[in-house]
């Protein structure tokens, strides 16, 4: 029997996680907040151009000089990281919170799954089947979600396995700092998109915008959706095996959605919640049938 004091330690990777998740999902749900002022693709550079000095400035990157092989790990892990953020934004502008999350989940688990020896994971793919068909939008379906949407989410879900292989990269070449130097290059990359598709962006047209409360919102978007969860799952990784904590990220779905359904008034129908069940089912049986390790 374990004393409190024992179990505390032991808990608080556990707590950390969770509340990465808590702050991922409540930056996108206050993120949506942004698309009337500056539409998805706004949103998405206030927050890249913001997370980036923020995780500079904490990691105190400056200390570190790469060689160019870990620039050019960084550049494509930075590009893959900027578009699926595009998407993703596109995509939660669209449809409820929760349904993109787990929309975006099958990039991952088609990681999980190519990387795995094992035939019982054809039941986790099966289950993430069953679990886009009552996600994806049926013509007789009483609730759907946009068509448009689900393809955003599933295009970010591409990325983020993308993602995944590229972070392992930078991650060998620079350690903990890939993943500032990967939010600057998205960062950079972002910017000139973001001001050429979004033009209330341009400096010409700050004085029809709400800047103050503007900032300040897409500042806490960018802590909370970045600079937070990573120090936090950082800190998880290191005191807990890679195959718990992938337990744990499974349930980022249900989070989103009940996020969605707290602070936006996303109802989700039955089979729209059947569907990110699935989804979760099929993350969960493919992280403990291997060591998965998903990066953020």
């Amino acid at each position: 029997m374990h004393s409190a004091g024992a179990a505390s330690p032991l808990r608080a990777p556990g707590l950390a996680v969770l509340l990465s998740l808590l702050c991922v999902t409540l930056g996108a749900s206050l993120a949506k907040g942004l698309f009337t002022s500056v539409g998805p693709i706004g949103a998405t550079t206030l927050r890249l151009c913001l997370a980036a000095p923020v995780l500079l400035i904490v990691l105190r990157s400056w200390r570190v000089k790469p060689d160019a092989a870990a620039w050019r790990a960084a550049i494509a892990y930075g590009v893959a990281m900027a578009a699926m953020n595009v998407l993703f934004y596109l995509a939660i502008g669209r449809i409820p919170l929760g349904i993109a999350i787990a929309l975006e989940f099958t990039g991952p688990l088609t990681v999980a799954v190519l990387h795995s020896r094992h035939r019982r994971d054809l039941l986790w793919v099966a289950c993430a089947i069953v679990g886009l068909a009552l996600l994806i939008p049926w013509p007789t379906a009483g609730h759907t979600v946009a068509l448009s949407g689900a393809a955003f989410a599933l295009g970010a879900g591409v990325l983020w396995g993308a993602y995944i292989l590229l972070g392992k990269r930078v991650g060998a070449a620079l350690g903990t700092q890939g993943a500032a130097f990967g939010l600057l290059v998205a960062a950079i990359a972002v910017l000139p998109v973001g001001l050429m598709l979004e033009p209330r962006l341009h400096p010409a047209n700050w004085s029809t915008l709400p800047l103050a409360p503007l900032l300040s919102t897409a500042l806490a978007v960018a802590v909370l959706s970045s600079a937070l969860p990573y120090t936090l799952e950082m800190y998880a990784l290191r005191h807990i095996p890679a195959r718990t904590f992938g337990i744990l990220m499974s349930g980022e779905p249900a989070m989103g959605a009940l996020m969605g359904l707290m602070l936006l008034d996303e109802r989700l129908a039955i089979t729209q919640w059947l569907g990110i069940a699935a989804v979760i089912a099929a993350s969960l049986g493919t992280t403990l049938d291997q060591e998965f390790e998903p990066p953020r």
